[in-house]
């Protein structure tokens, strides 16, 4: 696991600034602490920070071929390496270390851009081909590693692994992207392919691009995507045996390393079922936990019926649930405005892990592969009602109901009429989108001053996943709104919050429910097998039935849940305050300072809970004061 940094000269005859580059390449040290090393010629600066993993004495980086005239940089893991070098070796090529960054060298030079596809693994890599004038970017097919880049008005070509590496660059502009704002205040994060700054940009999960001297346009192609394709099922009990086949492979494969490895055990399915599948070696599993000091946030309990069944190495650590005081350390860490409060027990528990291991596996991607979120029943239930109405009556009749009906967040969900009724009246997309929202249009509109909204020019954030709708591979509903989420939701949030609170920790985290292989296998299978009864991820918890605790799967899952309207009534109050109506946001002229003050005084009095725009709010004044010095 690693950072790495890029300079590329796209006219090909200009030298590299050196100290530029160190500096890119030193601005996330955290990321490779064990060795640093830049390499420079004619057009060309690589850099790369090392966390040694698999081949500690010879993984070294940029990597050069013996003939000098091809070089890497690459963060990640290929799990499929061993059976790649077998192949290359039998097409006559000859290796010199024991490395998977030497295959993926390797790889190129034998099949050019096609080798991503032959790749399985989470990385994200830079390959510069002296001898075709050419600069190739990858990242892995779900998004775990992350990739950041721009094109310059002068001909220079930059990435990194992190968006501070870039943004260190000098003549990188780091005005605001009106866009990026929007979409902050709905998702909560900035989706792909966007950063919060005009000119810089996130590869796309499952994306490449292939820059050659002389090219003044970047254009990333997509070479994998989430297929949905049908795949032959048996009986119930047949798909539940090769659902365990299939993940105790992608686990297994998944367990080299030459440095401590263990896993984290959150307590849920989806890290239960990793340990359990990790299980069975000569040595105990190593896990981690994390734990709160209020019952209410503590899910301990069913962490430790795991680790009594399987006899694992556990470390638990109970943290204070007010444990609020990591706001400018998250600014700092994830470079752009980041509203996902679980960011702080994430942080926590990936301090935890690296005092133990160096290499810890996750059970992210159950929920994405499996419709194992609680919103995707609501969404169900509400696509249902709108099936039974022809359209032509369902949006004039719901949309008036959702007009006139009170607004009571307060009060309990059955009795949240407005919201649904205003699910109803839209498509699939829209009542999607409106149930995963941070703040809603009507929200949005009311925080943004009038110059700010006539600044979008009409642009919604909806529009972000109207993209993925218009290309996505299947009409069935509940597989729409998956793959919305694994186009949205898991890279641009979930996959985003785990590696830069690991890499801030240097620890190196993998997610064997996200290798491609399964996940392509998992979205052919029947949505009733995933969604049946009310109850998400049906099959893998039949499936897991003879492996984990009952009490584990069929229950209310809490997650790594925060007491934010609490914080911002008690200890972070005047913070928030300070904060929301302070100067730094209301110079920006994006917001409404009247209705700041509302929000502010509301929630403080107790009349509204109106913690998720304070906390937007919070956490974007925040990103200004670290990442932009305003």
């Amino acid at each position: 696991m690693c950072g790495i940094v890029g300079i590329f000269d796209t006219h090909g005859n200009r030298d590299i600034d050196r100290e530029a580059l160190r500096r890119m390449n030193e601005s996330q040290h955290h990321r490779g602490p064990d060795e640093g090393e830049l390499y420079l010629e004619k057009g060309l600066g690589m850099g790369h920070r090392r966390l040694s993993v698999i081949d500690v004495a010879t993984g070294q980086q940029p990597f050069l071929n013996a003939a000098r005239d091809v070089a890497l940089v690459f963060n990640g893991e290929i799990y499929n390496y061993r059976a790649l070098r077998d192949e290359l070796t039998a097409l006559g090529h000859v290796f010199r270390t024991k490395s998977d960054t030497e295959v993926v060298l390797q790889s190129w030079i034998a099949w050019g851009a096609d080798c991503v596809r032959r790749l399985r693994g989470m990385f994200a890599f830079g390959i510069w081909d002296r001898r075709q004038q050419t600069m190739f970017l990858a990242r892995d097919h779900l998004g775990v590693k992350p990739m950041f880049y721009s094109l310059l008005p002068d001909g220079h070509f930059v990435f990194g692994s992190e968006l501070k590496s870039i943004m260190t660059f000098p003549l990188l502009s780091r005005r605001l992207n009106p866009r990026a704002v929007e979409d902050y205040f709905a998702y909560g994060y900035v989706p792909e392919p966007n950063t919060i700054f005009h000119n810089a940009f996130k590869l796309e999960p499952g994306h490449c691009i292939l820059l050659k001297v002389g090219d003044r346009a970047v254009q990333p192609q997509r070479y994998w995507d989430l297929p949905f394709k049908p795949v032959p099922v048996g009986s119930d009990a047949d798909v539940e045996r090769e659902l365990i086949e299939r993940l105790r492979e992608a686990v297994q494969s998944q367990m080299e390393s030459e440095v401590p490895l263990g896993a984290f055990l959150s307590g849920g399915v989806d890290s239960s079922a990793v340990v359990a599948m990790m299980a069975g070696g000569k040595d105990p599993v190593t896990t981690c936990s994390i734990g709160f000091d209020d019952p209410e946030y503590d899910e301990t309990e069913f962490a430790n019926q795991v680790v009594r069944r399987y006899g694992t190495r556990h470390h638990a650590q109970v943290v204070d649930k007010d444990d609020y005081g990591l706001v400018d350390t998250l600014a700092r860490l994830y470079d752009e405005p980041y509203a996902d409060s679980s960011a702080i027990p994430t942080y926590r528990v990936c301090q935890l892990a690296r005092r133990h291991v160096t290499v810890a596996l996750s059970g992210d991607g159950g929920d994405e592969n499996f419709a194992g979120y609680r919103r995707y029943r609501f969404a169900m239930a509400e696509n249902s009602v709108r099936a039974k109405l022809p359209e032509a009556i369902r949006k004039p009749l719901f949309g008036t109901l959702g007009s006139i009906y009170p607004k009571a967040d307060w009060a309990p969900r059955m009795f949240r009429a407005k919201t649904t009724f205003e699910a109803l009246a839209r498509d699939l997309v829209e009542g999607y989108f409106h149930g995963v929202a941070k703040l809603t249009d009507r929200q949005r509109e009311r925080l943004f001053s009038d110059s700010f909204r006539a600044e979008l020019q009409g642009y919604r954030a909806i529009d972000a996943m109207r993209r993925h709708a218009r290309q996505a591979p299947t009409d069935d509903p509940l597989s729409m709104i998956q793959y919305l989420d694994f186009k949205t939701w898991l890279p641009g949030d979930i996959l985003t919050k785990v590696d830069r609170a690991s890499m801030a920790h240097s620890l190196e985290v993998r997610v064997p429910l996200l290798d491609h292989a399964f996940v392509e296998w998992a979205s052919g299978l029947p949505p009733a097998l995933k969604l049946r009864g009310g109850e998400g991820k049906y099959v893998l918890k039949k499936a897991l039935e003879p492996h984990l605790p009952h009490d584990i799967m069929y229950r209310s899952k809490k997650g790594f849940s925060i007491p934010l309207a609490a914080w911002l009534r008690g200890p972070l109050r005047q913070a928030a305050r300070d904060a929301v109506l302070g100067p730094r946001l209301l110079d920006t002229g994006m917001f409404d300072r009247g209705h700041l003050q509302q929000l502010v005084s509301e929630h403080e009095s107790g009349l509204a809970d109106h913690s998720t725009a304070l906390w937007s709010l919070l956490m974007f004044d925040a990103f200004l004061r670290v990442s932009v010095g305003s």
